[in-house]
């Protein structure tokens, strides 16, 4: 029997492959990307004394390791550090003026926040300091918009992987190759089933999460349903690739897992981007869960627009493109040398 199984195991090259590969995997990962602390914070001064304060945060040794100026504004106001911080460009802002310094923490990063409440505490009682967008900094409501994006990657992905497989399973995959419908025909005709309930589950999750976790949604839902639709396209497609270059149900589980795997702990759900070392932070960057996090926390937390967004979005709809064209690649090279079998048998 042991003998057997070694013989079984060197056959199923797929399953050797992730036993191998998935403890390599989370070796890197927990080696380069398990890490919470935010080395650098990213910072925004405006106001008439703006250059002052910038040069006395640069002579500063420990808080120049800390604060990267990214912007010096001597004309800009209080609105203007604000935007910054709904815009995503900074952590945090500093708004000088004849008074005491006022700086705005960004609380829709959390890791981040937390390393911007010790940097300012460090300045004492020189400034005045103010949590915008989650002022608790609740865990809750930075993981929540991010949740709903995992849910439906899980959903998308693990239950359209089988899809295909089923057909094949079952042997009716080769009268797909002889109905009047082109490959993109037919993986709309799959995913539209499961893009309708995993679009109603979307809303249900939303819903929840703002009744039980009491997390705002302060920004315009049409930029919010269109992220979340270029999305779901995006999974769906991942799924219906992986049904295409799969033969059992076991290994369309089995490769949506290792896909699954990375977007749970690259995407920056768990572990800040900005923490994580180089190499695997671009792992994350091709990630689709990488780009929803950020337009859910963007539009739920802060009320970013469209200008702020427009960069995850786009590269999202490439995502679905590109995933959507090679699902529609790979579906052609299944069903097709089928289709020359059933037109010649039937000559």
């Amino acid at each position: 029997m042991i003998v057997k199984e070694f013989r079984e195991l060197r056959r199923d090259r797929r399953t050797l492959g992730m036993l191998v590969a998935l403890p390599v995997l989370l070796l890197i990962v927990f080696g380069f990307a398990a890490n919470f602390t935010i080395s650098t914070l990213e910072v925004t001064i405006v106001g008439p004394n703006a250059q002052v304060v910038s040069d006395q945060l640069a002579a500063d040794p420990q808080a120049a390791r800390v604060l990267h100026l990214d912007t010096v504004d001597p004309a800009g106001t209080d609105a203007t550090a604000r935007a910054a911080l709904r815009d995503d460009v900074a952590d945090l802002a500093i708004v000088t003026g004849t008074g005491k310094p006022m700086v705005y923490i960004d609380g829709s990063n959390l890791f981040a926040a937390q390393s911007a409440k010790i940097a300012v505490a460090r300045m004492g009682p020189t400034v005045d300091s103010e949590v915008l967008y989650n002022p608790d900094l609740k865990t809750s409501w930075v993981m929540v918009p991010a949740i709903i994006g995992l849910i439906l990657t899980f959903t998308g992905t693990i239950i359209t992987s089988i899809g295909l497989v089923k057909e094949r399973e079952a042997g009716t995959l080769e009268q797909l190759a002889v109905m009047p419908f082109s490959p993109a025909e037919v993986i709309i005709g799959k995913i539209a089933p499961y893009f309708l309930l995993a679009a109603a589950d979307m809303v249900a999750v939303t819903l929840l999460g703002m009744w039980i976790f009491a997390v705002p949604f302060n920004g315009n839902v049409l930029i919010f349903a269109l992220g979340a639709a270029i999305f779901l396209f995006a999974v769906l497609g991942l799924g219906v690739f992986i049904s295409t270059i799969s033969k059992t149900t076991g290994q369309a589980i089995q490769a949506a897992m290792m896909v699954l795997l990375p977007q749970v702990l690259l995407s920056g759900m768990i572990f800040p981007l900005n923490a994580m070392a180089p190499g695997v932070r671009w792992i994350g960057y091709l990630l689709p869960l990488t780009y929803f996090t950020k337009i859910s926390q963007g539009v739920m937390l802060r009320g970013a627009g469209m200008n702020t967004l427009w960069v995850p979005i786009v590269v999202l709809t490439a995502m679905a493109v590109v995933i959507f064209g090679a699902a529609v690649f790979r579906l052609k090279r299944s069903i097709a040398p089928a289709g020359r079998a059933v037109v010649r048998s039937a000559g």
